[in-house]
């Protein structure tokens, strides 16, 4: 199945100084026109090996509930680990067109699994400046090994390293997010389905874009996701709604970017706040990342956990299938 990726179009605009009009956003989206260049504060940054667990955890709570996004160092996976997940995904968006093809998302498939380029229902037609590849790393059961590329040969053995160690930080969040609301340290992970948990994995490629003033990677959203936790390339492009402005996100290398998503909002009653975000391009650079979204099962019932509702704190947010929380927000049909 022939994918309309955005790479193709990247190599006929880029002896150009224009981009085809269905990238080019609306004023009140571009970036040139909405990204605050003055002093602001900067998207906190937690050392998770810190023996002082408390302080960790207050930490972890304080940027959950003030900004929805925070970045953590010293978290144990290995900073050649990270290395080979980027050097193998990128040698993959390098392929030819027609080999990336072979694990395009089959058509009308109800997963997001895959090579592609759209995710969304796109508002009048615009489309976003990426291209991505979406497969399951873990839980073992979850995967489904056609979406995870032949070439390089060794992309499977460094996924799954991968995955064998971010097991252990996605613990380590579940454990300090749930203290932090008060909870008992396994009833965050419990409430999204314990070991059932899938970690999807995406593979962001945005190449160089001749008017990044005008385009975006990825409109602003909220990830659908209870958590995402994202390592970039080194050519910046995350922004975050912070105090009704645009900023920019600092590049901490081998740091990684921890995003709350919609479900832990729904979860901690509004306690921990989904961040809204969205990417920019570079005029010279290929930007990359690497998310992992990690979501409960698809006939799972997400609501406010029990524990943080009573009279004074009644219930914000429906208790809903995850399935079809999904379908609602990609079709962008109203919860």
């Amino acid at each position: 199945m022939a994918v309309e990726s955005v790479q193709a179009v990247a190599s006929i605009c880029h002896l150009k100084d224009s981009i085809p009009s269905e990238f080019i956003r609306p004023e009140i989206e571009q970036p040139a026109i909405t990204t605050y260049h003055g002093i602001v504060p900067e998207i906190p940054t937690i050392d998770i090996s810190d023996p002082d667990v408390e302080r960790v955890v207050r930490l972890m709570a304080k940027a959950s509930h003030e900004w929805g996004i925070f970045q953590i160092v010293n978290h144990g996976i290995p900073d050649d680990v990270i290395c080979r997940l980027q050097a193998v995904g990128r040698q993959f968006f390098e392929l030819p067109q027609e080999e990336k093809e072979a694990y395009a998302k089959p058509p009308g498939s109800q997963s997001i699994e895959g090579y592609g380029s759209k995710l969304q229902k796109e508002v009048e037609g615009k489309k976003s400046w990426v291209d991505h590849l979406f497969h399951k790393i873990w839980p073992p059961s979850s995967i489904n090994y056609s979406f995870w590329p032949k070439i390089p040969p060794s992309y499977r053995e460094v996924n799954e390293e991968y995955s064998k160690y971010m097991t252990e930080v996605v613990d380590k969040l579940f454990q300090g997010l749930s203290i932090g609301l008060g909870l008992e340290v396994h009833q965050l992970k419990e409430a999204l389905g314990g070991e059932e948990v899938e970690y999807m994995l995406k593979i962001n490629y945005y190449p160089p874009c001749p008017r990044p003033d005008l385009a975006l990677g990825v409109v602003a959203h909220t990830d659908l996701s209870a958590i995402t936790i994202l390592v970039p390339n080194e050519v910046p492009g995350l922004q975050v709604f912070k105090d009704d402005r645009w900023i920019d996100a600092k590049y901490i290398p081998n740091a990684l970017i921890i995003h709350i998503g919609d479900q832990i909002e729904i979860l901690s009653n509004g306690k921990y706040k989904a961040v809204l975000h969205r990417t920019t391009v570079d005029k010279e650079r290929t930007r990359m990342s690497w998310p992992v979204f990690l979501e409960p099962p698809s006939e799972l019932v997400v609501g406010p956990i029990a524990d943080l509702l009573d009279e004074e704190n009644p219930p914000k947010y429906k208790a809903k299938k995850f399935k079809d929380y999904s379908f609602c927000k990609l079709n962008k049909i109203p919860q």
